[in-house]
């Protein structure tokens, strides 16, 4: 491994432990502020964060685009936001549910789901899927049954339901960046995004909850880092730590996150996993890498 690769591998890795200790910043936040106040707010903070990078970078190019062309890629970029955003915030509105009802490892765990479900939903726009995935899926299962369902019964947490279902949309959101990522650029779509996300938090949050000044102010810390860090500084980080490494290789170190979520809740949370579910854990990520693995071509 050369210098380059090795650099790029510890940002997207650091990438990846910003994401996992942002389950510890949602579950304390729950203490003090209900879902959509916590979804408000860490977007309104991911959006400052956004905004200057968005600026830094229309100063630099300085490419002339045709009028109509340049309409074109509005509106496009409007829709492809809307779109994710409100995958986004479905996704998001699930997690912070879930966390309530589960623990950080759990959630972490199973959020990653999404990396397998992403080629299972591929099916459906008539992408293939080898037998490879299939038997990621299989494994996956198993891992979720051990991880998620108590000895003796056969029925999934309330908390473990919600995060299933976030891990479901979240595969959904990489279908639609997949599809308007290659047509507008990445920080204005992902800013669009942000918006659409803050706004549908908002008004959520204005119908069914009651948000106090005094609460938000107490969450200031878990709402700072998962806007600003994990949203602001992740995404940024990300773009960077891709550059010149392979899909795959990205996606792999990526996915550590749901292990970082795990060391993360046991430190600062005192969440301990049974080896039951440690062994659920196991097989997850073993799913999560082999459907990663690229297949050498004969």
């Amino acid at each position: 491994m050369n210098k380059y690769t090795l650099r790029q591998s510890m940002i997207l890795f650091l990438t990846a432990t910003i994401w996992g200790v942002a389950f510890v910043a949602q579950s304390v936040g729950m203490d003090y502020v209900e879902p959509y106040t916590f979804i408000a707010a860490r977007n309104v903070v991911a959006l400052v964060v956004l905004l200057p990078c968005v600026a830094v970078m229309k100063k630099k190019r300085k490419e002339k685009i045709e009028q109509e062309q340049q309409k074109k890629n509005r509106i496009i970029l409007l829709i492809g936001g809307i779109c994710c955003g409100v995958c986004l915030f479905a996704a998001s509105a699930l997690q912070q549910f879930g966390m309530q009802y589960t623990t950080v490892g759990k959630a972490g765990f199973i959020t990653a789901m999404y990396l397998v479900l992403v080629p299972v939903f591929g099916v459906f726009l008539k992408k293939k899927t080898g037998v490879r995935v299939w038997i990621a899926v299989i494994i996956a299962v198993a891992g979720l049954y051990l991880l998620c369902i108590a000895k003796g019964e056969f029925r999934l947490q309330k908390g473990d339901i919600y995060i299933l279902g976030c891990a479901a949309v979240f595969a959904l959101h990489i279908l639609v960046i997949d599809h308007f990522s290659p047509l507008v650029d990445g920080v204005k779509l992902s800013c669009v995004q942000f918006v659409t996300n803050a706004v549908l938090g908002t008004v959520m949050m204005l119908l069914l909850e009651q948000p106090g000044v005094s609460d938000m102010l107490a969450a200031w810390l878990p709402i700072v880092y998962a806007g600003a860090l994990s949203s602001g500084v992740g995404y940024t980080l990300q773009i960077i730590g891709q550059k010149g490494v392979n899909p795959t290789t990205a996606s792999l170190i990526l996915s550590l996150e749901s292990v970082v979520s795990v060391l993360a809740g046991w430190l600062f949370l005192h969440q301990v996993l049974t080896m039951r579910e440690l062994a659920g854990c196991v097989l997850a990520f073993a799913a999560i890498i082999l459907v990663q693995v690229p297949v050498k071509e004969t």
